[in-house]
């Protein structure tokens, strides 16, 4: 499996742990804030970042591609 295609997966395994974590938080706001574990509160926050920088990856690597005289990226599905 080359890079990109590594990357994709990487990406979409990023957004489902990012959703459950945001749903976690969603979740723990019923509680008291006192009660609140703060390690639920940042925890998107990791996979966030990651996002972003995969994220960034895939926007940028058709222009990178396109600039160095290659072929398109098709995606294959």
């Amino acid at each position: 499996m080359n890079v990109s295609k590594w990357i994709r997966q990487l990406h979409r395994w990023l957004s489902i742990i990012f959703t459950v974590t945001v749903l976690a938080n969603f979740a723990i706001l019923g509680m008291n804030e006192s009660e609140r574990p703060m390690w639920v509160v940042y925890s998107p926050l990791i996979p966030l970042f990651l996002l972003l920088f995969s994220g960034l990856y895939m926007f940028a690597l058709p222009y990178v591609i396109r600039r160095r005289g290659g072929q398109s990226v098709s995606v294959k599905r």
